[in-house]
């Protein structure tokens, strides 16, 4: 299994990127290959993408959520990966986002892509596409202040 973790800091208060980070069906707006996100439930997310000219789906458990604070996930169907993002506030006005994913990359292009560090790159590049997002807002889109456990 290979891991990434990435951190970033936004300039925007915890409680509104928390609340834009619950918004999971707007992730296509920063994800890169992410086609669709479908929350099912509180604890359940359909998820389409584009991986290396595929489209690939999957089914992610959310297993921890705790406002403000970190959210948990793992997939159920689909490659195995898994993840946690946690906020922490650096101020009124600042939020630093750590995230780390564990993943299996499958067949040879994953791999390949794996091996030049594409998929690094391309989170880092959605963490900053996030961090735009929230920071022209100021405002999240929307929130889910639930806790799972």
């Amino acid at each position: 299994m290979e891991r990434i973790e990435r951190s970033i800091s936004i300039r925007a208060p915890i409680r509104a990127v928390y609340n834009q980070w619950t918004q999971f069906e707007e992730f296509p707006d920063f994800m890169e290959g992410i086609r669709e996100v479908a929350q099912q439930s509180e604890r359940a997310l359909f998820w389409r993408a584009e991986i290396g000219g595929k489209e690939v789906t999957w089914l992610a458990e959310i297993y921890e959520q705790i406002p403000d604070v970190r959210i948990a996930w793992k997939s159920v169907t689909g490659a195995p990966q898994a993840g946690a993002v946690s906020f922490r506030s650096l101020g009124p006005e600042q939020t630093q986002i750590d995230l780390a994913i564990d993943y299996v990359p499958l067949g040879a292009v994953e791999k390949v892509g794996d091996a030049l560090g594409l998929v690094g790159a391309r989170v880092e590049g959605d963490l900053q596409r996030f961090k735009s997002f929230i920071e022209d807002r100021q405002v999240a889109t929307g929130a889910w202040r639930g806790t799972i456990r």
